[in-house]
């Protein structure tokens, strides 16, 4: 590790955000986390919480101000749209000082953010992460009302990572030399269909919870009444049916970046048995 400096942790109340705080304070390095509300931000002793909003340039500055390194989002926080002033945002860092940003993907196209940090002259570090473990939690209330799981596509997998992973990566895309410039594609050390998902589930529980396969109908149907796009259900079609996409296959990344294996999902539930009535 090279020695500590001050970094902007964007999205800091976020899945990946929170975990990337917490290991940047415990390796020493001084961190500025931004939120839209600090109030509720409950991040951990030591960071400096700002108030700003990703699609507000001006709210960023002080946050900014004096920062050499930064990891971004390329998505608006509250609803996961890209952020239309990437070339603003951008600009704005490296008049702030900054030089090395790692920048955390929402899908597989490059989004204007990506295309100004490019442009930027920036030192960056693009992380790639396929599905999320917390994407689980969406079966966290039926699984402690009912004890069941009702998911399509059985035969689909999918190598999901914990989030701490992505943050881990981060954390050392943004202290360490040697990173610039690599897109990572992030995997977990496994890839699983949701059968075997929902029996890691019940197996870490120590209770029984039931899989129960929906047709492509029905999924389709809950997916709209749940009031996802037409854009966003293309995607999560391909991510389940397409056997030589990104979501399936195991990479060692984590491992070749950080020194350390990937964690495994029922270490994740473990950590979040309580969600799911556990």
């Amino acid at each position: 590790m090279n020695s500590p400096k001050t970094i902007l942790v964007t999205g800091a109340t976020g899945n990946v955000g929170r975990h990337l705080v917490r290991q940047l304070l415990a390796e020493g390095h001084q961190v500025r986390a931004l939120t839209r509300d600090p109030a509720r931000a409950d991040l951990p002793a030591g960071a400096e919480v700002f108030a700003g909003d990703l699609t507000d340039t001006a709210s960023l500055a002080p946050a900014f101000d004096g920062v050499r390194a930064a990891h971004l989002i390329t998505f608006d926080g509250a609803d996961f749209s890209p952020l239309a002033n990437g070339e603003d945002i951008v600009e704005l860092a490296v008049a702030s000082g900054v030089r090395e940003v790692t920048v955390l993907k929402g899908d597989g196209s490059k989004s204007p953010l990506e295309l100004a940090v490019e442009a930027g002259g920036l030192d960056w570090t693009y992380l790639a992460p396929v599905e999320f473990m917390c994407n689980a939690l969406e079966w966290a209330g039926p699984v402690r009302e009912e004890g069941v799981v009702r998911e399509a596509f059985a035969e689909s997998r999918s190598a999901m990572i914990h989030e701490a992973d992505i943050a881990a990566v981060a954390a050392t895309a943004l202290t360490e030399h040697g990173h610039a410039g690599q897109e990572y594609w992030l995997t977990g050390p496994e890839a699983l269909t949701p059968p075997q998902k929902v029996r890691t589930i019940s197996e870490v529980l120590g209770r029984a919870v039931r899989y129960v396969e929906l047709s492509r109908d029905e999924v389709l149907a809950q997916w709209r009444a749940e009031g996802y796009s037409a854009e966003d259900i293309d995607f999560f079609l391909a991510m389940r049916t397409d056997p030589a996409g990104m979501g399936g296959t195991v990479l060692p990344t984590v491992r070749e970046v950080t020194g350390r294996p990937a964690r495994d999902f029922a270490g994740w539930v473990r950590e979040n048995a309580a969600a799911f009535g556990g």
